[in-house]
């Protein structure tokens, strides 16, 4: 989707999102001439590995969103422990950050978190709950930060896949109604709908 006017760009039908599925789709598109300065998106590894692949020079921004709900839901609901809900409240105010100060603030405030807790963390019991959610959330923040903010220097990223997500959920609703459909009509129906979403624009 082109995140300005939210259009479809180009679509495919798949089975499961990943490396192989992407990396053929990207590679006819750039022979058609695509070159994108920036793509958001989520922090699934084969897709981003076949961009980086495909187009060597392209920013990818991290979907803020995606950052904060994966680690929020991680952290739980009510975390058991004073750094679980520290972190959890620094990450809720992830997608709030619109200017360079507001990213320099929460980057300080997560090194002072991992100053304050990071001996507390690997002191826990390596098979406790609070011990695999810290871990993970911290192994995800620290993946994604490098290319988090890259919307802060230009205003034509976007810093959440939201639009898209959106759309998508949509468009999943729809097949749910549709539930007899071949495999053959089902990509001619992603067809389709793509084309009506784009003449609606």
């Amino acid at each position: 989707m082109n995140a300005k006017g939210q259009k479809i760009i180009s679509h495919v039908y798949a089975k499961k999102e990943g490396y192989k599925t992407v990396l053929n789709w990207f590679h006819n598109l750039k022979l058609k001439g695509l070159n994108p300065r920036c793509v958001t998106m989520d922090g699934e590894q084969g897709v981003m590995r076949a961009v980086r692949e495909i187009w060597p020079e392209t920013k990818i921004q991290r979907c803020l969103y995606h950052i904060q709900s994966e680690g929020m839901r991680w952290l739980r609901t009510y975390p058991k422990t004073q750094a679980g809900r520290d972190l959890r409240f620094l990450l809720s105010t992830l997608c709030s950050i619109q200017t360079v100060k507001e990213r320099n603030l929460f980057i300080k405030r997560y090194k002072q978190w991992l100053n304050q807790y990071f001996d507390f963390v690997k002191s826990l019991p390596k098979n406790q709950v609070a011990f695999k959610d810290l871990k993970r959330t911290i192994s995800l923040i620290n993946n994604a930060l490098p290319n988090m903010f890259h919307y802060l220097k230009d205003r034509n990223i976007h810093k959440t896949s939201n639009a898209l997500e959106g759309f998508y959920s949509r468009l999943k609703s729809d097949y749910r109604r549709h539930r007899g459909l071949t495999q053959e009509h089902k990509i001619k129906y992603l067809s389709w709908y793509c084309y009506y979403k784009n003449m609606a624009n």
